[in-house]
């Protein structure tokens, strides 16, 4: 089983405007690599810097996205597939940030570790925090590694069949 976890941060309700993302790289069932990225966004508008912590002093002397592209097609490559949390988020950011900047948007299909944990534990209410807390995961929420290495974890303790 080879997939990426990966989760974005925004800055603001736009979809294209990524500050962070977040990419666990899994093979053979096991954690392999990790990355984290700033992304400088289209605009300076931050309005989520009350969730993630980030300004645009963080993200300044970024890459944009279409600048750190490449890191992250070389980073997924040999991926059969991308898991998140709240999956139609970051599927929604990705391809978003994709069509800005011209780039075809990759055809992996998202797993969702919402619904994965409604599935495997019936676990409610299913926000990232509560799931990680259940499963005894450490989890910084709403850092990009953090909550992409969590869904790694999700993704492959729900698929060792672990009880809670």
């Amino acid at each position: 089983m080879d997939f990426v976890a990966i989760d974005f941060e925004t800055a603001n309700y736009s979809s294209d405007s990524a500050c962070a993302v977040g990419l666990v790289k899994v093979s053979g069932g096991k954690i392999v690599d990790r990355v984290v990225h700033l992304i400088r966004p289209p605009t300076r508008q931050f309005v989520f810097t009350y969730i993630h912590g980030l300004s645009w002093k963080d993200v300044a002397e970024a890459d944009d996205f279409g600048a750190l592209w490449p890191k992250i097609e070389d980073f997924i490559e040999g991926a059969e597939f991308f898991a998140a949390h709240n999956a139609s988020f970051d599927k929604r950011v990705l391809h978003a940030c994709c069509a800005s900047y011209g780039i075809v948007a990759p055809t992996l299909q998202f797993h969702c570790t919402v619904q994965l944990a409604r599935r495997a534990w019936n676990i409610r209410p299913t926000k990232l925090s509560d799931v990680c807390q259940q499963l005894g995961i450490a989890l910084d929420h709403h850092e990009a590694l953090s909550d992409a290495m969590a869904c790694a974890q999700i993704y492959l303790a729900a698929s060792a069949g672990v009880s809670i």
